[in-house]
């Protein structure tokens, strides 16, 4: 009975050893899964199973049309066997998930570190730009431009071979600046349950491969050790299978916190000294007299509890809990690591000196801890830096039950008393001093050690914060507060809301001008308007008891105008994190334009700002500081959102929107002195700004970049990038070459105005046939709702977050977030919102010149990194778009009376798909989707190929839910089960094939 495997491998040529490797294992998983539901399901369900596998093509698509009689055995199916269909092609989805995980890492850095070489390759062909310019043309077939490495061992020679001066990689290495921030709404489809089987077989496969290359070099198949691992694999499926994959309750948001910190624990602690490590020796190699970055180039952030955006349960308590959630979690590691300092470094004074300052800290260490001199004195008595390495442990230890108790502090308004004889660490910084005290003595009596400068590195990454904090709330909540504020006191001629913009800028600038407090002591407002300033407090008092460093950036929403960020200033203002008289403030309001229209109007609404003496000294450092010669520049943080601007305009439109807005700002800002760190607020799937994140980077315009970057790591990404160690630290090393890359290597096609013009005609084509679709259509919103699972997901227990926004409509699409907005689409296997729209506009653009038209786009393809980014993951999109399941959605789930209206729909999507697919393929040269990469081409064939029948399983299943309680047509005998029985069993789809196509929205 042929397997997926086998059927995709038949479409597939695959050389490489690695990718052999990968097949084997990939066999050996199927064999295992096939065994483990043999003994738990019996041979009838096994037979099932390999009944609805083969009605997938080799592509992975669904067979036209599905086999009636296939149609008809699920269909039949009493629902525990269809829930345990479901559950048998998940776990086989997630099996196949580890085994690739585990390989791909490998096969990249591979492949990346034995090719540091780059090429042009070009043929006799041009073409005009329409600049009075001519650029050869690339043979479709071949790769043209950079072949560009993503790993710091290619990177450099690069660089050095492109003669880019070291001067200029310098300065850029000194600013390197790094930031990935972990994002409050996880859409984590999968339990941290099911992620630690997962781990433990990924550790089981490593040891397989262990094993197996010691054995190859022997001549030898297998042994008793090998045999042991394959057991060990069996009974960890066994366990998992009887493990329930459904969340048990809706996560807290400090569940939230629970989860994104498992990565940090897991990996990214030990990863950023390894990604330091390896950018020092690749620089090294190729430019010996350059300086390395600091260890603390890149950094995390955090909106996992303090994102309070449409999330009610994000309260002022849940994030100072969840600052002092980090904390424990990052001085228990700095606790271990000390232990295992104490071990190593057994220096005696008979054999080894010590500097004076080493031993003076002793001194005072005895006077401060008496009861650990008691204790120790006598046993590190000729070893002192065991004796001074106890004394660090055990402030540590007190730093850290200090924090418990703060914690667990009901009134956490309440700081516990904190005299100061207590022996404990107030930050980060002094930590790190009495660390640097042992390394230089180390150092100056000849000595190195490679553990304390890990642990340097990491205390300066991460300090006792270990991710900063960015608050994050939608404007109209400032704007509103403001309201109720001014009427209560009775300060303005007229309502806050009546007010026009220059009026409400003009009123907010005078009270950010005076010292007298607005807000009063006692909060005599609606809820809504005291959580708001409470907020502000609950910063004030993490910057107090944390350092500045742990929450500075407040991050707000749907902006739209200068008022949303002097709002926000002010209500900073009254809770003391503004000084009207010296104009220094800790916390920069950051605006996120969100939608097409707000990131047009961006550039507008920062000039203003910047005009602003008031905001100028803010971002300069207080009153003065932007005059005095010569004057720093200062940073002003901007943040960009894709997934809403891409729900308004559709992909193309969006991202070019975004494209623009960056050169725009950038163009702004010079002129006052002003560097920006572009914050790109990117999600799991193409639909919301998703993909690969190397690409992405090097797609950004030149001159935007500069070596700081800011991205969204969506939780539901988190899985595929840092579940494994080298992994992540493959990714994290992707990111850092791709902004030096793209900070040092500028091509300056995005400046070729008649090439701006042209995407600009093409966005504008794109959204007016998306917004044709998504928004004019009056037929749309209910074949949305019908013909996709919207309605369960919302009943699926994986964020704390509503899936709405407040006081949205159940058919209201504008309070319809991002993310279940794309989850819909993916589930139902249209992926509408990644492609929609892209057809009809490049189709249109070559009628007007066929000919010159597509050597134009082609071009564009394989010259422009922006261009080609967006080509590469429509194409991506589409491999993964399955219309046969589509229409089977449609003509399912559709209401008898709505069927032929939906058809039509149906066969508008069909076109559009169509056209889009045929030109993408054309643009780029290649005969199937996916042909410029094999090994993506492989991962989606074989998901698609069991999508199919799990698709077939949720539609059954959705369509007995949504019939339930309803008068049954003849024949139908499904009504015995429960709504909740058959929810469970919906519900186990929708898992399952978030599972299998790794992301959710």
């Amino acid at each position: 009975m042929d397997s997926t495997l086998a059927r995709t491998e038949s479409n597939l040529t695959i050389p490489s050893t690695s990718d052999l490797l990968l097949r084997h294992r990939l066999k050996l998983i199927e064999d295992l899964w096939e065994s483990v539901l043999r003994q738990e399901c019996g041979q009838q369900m096994v037979d099932l199973l390999y009944q609805l596998r083969p009605i997938a093509s080799p592509e992975g698509q669904a067979i036209n049309f599905l086999d009636a009689e296939v149609l008809e055995a699920i269909e039949k199916l009493d629902l525990n066997d269809a829930m345990r269909s479901a559950r048998a092609f998940a776990l086989y989805f997630q099996l196949i998930n580890i085994v690739e995980q585990h390989y791909e890492q490998r096969d990249q850095y591979q492949a990346a570190s034995q090719d540091p070489s780059w090429e042009k390759k070009t043929n006799s062909q041009t073409i005009s730009t329409g600049s009075g310019e001519e650029f050869p043309l690339p043979d479709a077939q071949q790769n043209g431009g950079l072949k560009r490495g993503s790993t710091f061992a290619s990177l450099f020679p690069m660089l050095k071979e492109l003669n880019v001066p070291p001067q200029q990689i310098q300065r850029l290495l000194d600013v390197l600046d790094i930031r990935l921030v972990f994002t409050a709404h996880p859409t984590e489809i999968v339990r941290q349950t099911i992620r630690a089987k997962q781990q433990r077989i990924a550790r089981i496969l490593r040891q397989l491969d262990r094993i197996e290359e010691k054995l190859g070099a022997f001549g030898v198949a297998s042994s008793l050790e090998k045999e042991a691992l394959q057991e060990q694999l069996t009974e960890e499926i066994r366990l998992w299978w009887r493990t329930d994959e459904l969340h048990q309750f809706k996560p807290s948001v400090l569940d939230e916190v629970e989860y994104a910190l498992h990565y940090f624990n897991e990996v990214l602690f030990d990863a950023l000294p390894q990604l330091y490590q390896r950018i020092r020796r690749s620089l090294k190699s190729s430019f010996p007299h350059l300086k390395t970055p600091p260890y603390n180039f890149c950094k995390f952030g955090s909106w996992v509890g303090s994102d309070r955006d449409g999330n009610p349960s994000v309260t002022p308590q849940v994030t100072w809990q969840t600052a002092c959630y980090q904390r424990s979690l990052v001085l228990e590691k700095y606790i271990n690591s000390i232990g295992q300092l104490i071990q190593l470094l057994s220096l005696s004074l008979h054999w080894s000196e010590v500097l004076p300052e080493l031993l003076e800290s002793l001194e005072q260490d005895r006077l401060q801890m008496p009861e650990v001199y008691d204790r120790l004195a006598i046993r590190y008595r000729q070893e002192p830096y065991r004796l001074k390495l106890a004394y660090v442990q055990k402030r540590l230890e007190n730093t850290r039950d200090r924090n418990w108790r703060l914690y667990q502090e009901e009134n956490w308004q309440r700081q516990i008393p904190d005299p100061r004889t207590a022996a404990i660490y107030r930050s980060g910084a002094e930590f790190l001093d009495e660390l640097r005290l042992i390394q230089r003595n180390l150092v100056e009596t000849g000595l190195s050690c490679s553990a304390m400068e890990t642990l340097i590195a990491q205390v300066e990454v991460y300090g006792f914060n270990l991710a900063h904090l960015d608050i994050r709330q939608e404007s109209t909540r400032h704007s509103d507060a403001i309201a109720e504020i001014a009427e209560y006191l009775q300060v303005l001629p007229k309502p806050y809301d009546d007010m026009s913009e220059d009026e409400r800028i003009a009123w907010l600038e005078g009270e950010l001008q005076t010292r007298r407090p607005l807000i009063p002591s006692e909060l005599p407002f609606s809820d809504k308007t005291k959580e708001t300033i409470e907020t502000l407090r609950i910063v004030r008092q993490l910057q107090q008891e944390f350092g500045l460093e742990v929450c500075q950036t407040y991050i707000i929403s749907m902006s739209h105008q200068v008022s949303d960020l002097l709002e926000v200033l002010l209500l900073a203002k009254e809770a003391g994190l503004y000084d009207p008289a010296t104009g220094v403030g800790t916390l920069q309001p950051v605006p996120l334009f969100e939608t097409v229209e707000d990131l047009k109007h961006a550039p507008a609404v920062m000039k203003r700002l910047f005009e602003s003496p008031l905001y100028r000294a803010l971002l300069a450092g207080g009153y003065g500081k932007e005059i005095q010669p010569p004057a720093p520049p200062s940073l002003q943080e901007v943040m960009l959102g894709y997934s809403d601007s891409n729900k308004d305009s559709g992909f193309l439109s969006s991202n070019w929107e975004i494209h623009q807005a960056q050169k725009a700002l950038q163009a702004i800002a010079a002129p006052y002195n002003v560097q920006l760190r572009i914050f790109h607020g990117r999600g799991g799937s193409v639909g919301r700004g998703g993909g690969p994140a190397y690409e992405a980077i090097l797609a950004q315009p030149c001159n935007t970049i500069n070596g700081r970057i800011k991205i969204t790591e969506q939780g539901e990404v988190l899985a595929s990038k840092y579940s494994l160690p080298e992994l992540g630290l493959y990714h994290l090393e992707t990111i850092t070459s791709a902004a030096i890359q793209s900070s040092l290597l500028r091509s300056g096609f995005d400046n070729i105005e008649p090439w701006n013009e042209i995407m600009d005609e093409l966005a504008a084509r794109s959204r007016q046939h998306y917004r044709a679709l998504i928004y004019e259509q009056p037929d749309f919103i209910d074949f949305f709702h019908q013909v996709t699972p919207i309605s369960e997901i919302g009943q699926l227990q994986i964020s704390s977050r509503p899936a709405r926004r407040s006081g949205g409509k159940k058919k209201d699409l504008s309070s319809l977030r991002a993310i279940p907005w794309v989850f819909s689409w993916t589930q139902s296997r249209f992926l509408l919102p990644s492609w929609y729209g892209v057809g009809t506009a490049f189709q249109e653009f070559l009628e007007a010149e066929p000919e010159e038209h597509l050597k134009l786009l082609r071009y564009f393809y394989y010259k422009w990194p922006f261009f080609k980014m967006v080509v590469s993951k429509v194409e991506m999109t589409l491999a993964k778009v399955d219309l046969r399941i589509a229409e089977h959605y449609v003509r399912e789930l559709s209401e008898p009376q709505d069927r032929e209206r939906f058809g039509h729909l149906f066969a508008q999507i069909s076109q559009e798909y169509h056209l889009t697919r045929d030109l993408i393929l054309t643009i780029a040269g290649h005969q199937r989707l996916l042909d410029g990469d094999p090994p993506l081409q492989r991962s989606v064939q074989l998901r698609n190929a069991t999508i199919v029948p799990l698709g077939l399983l949720q539609v059954s299943l959705l369509k007995r839910l949504r019939q339930h309680g309803v008068v049954s047509t003849p024949g139908v005998i499904h009504s015995r089960y429960s709504k909740g029985e058959l929810l469970r069993g919906a519900l186990l789809t929708l898992n399952g094939i978030a599972a299998g196509m790794r992301n959710t929205g």
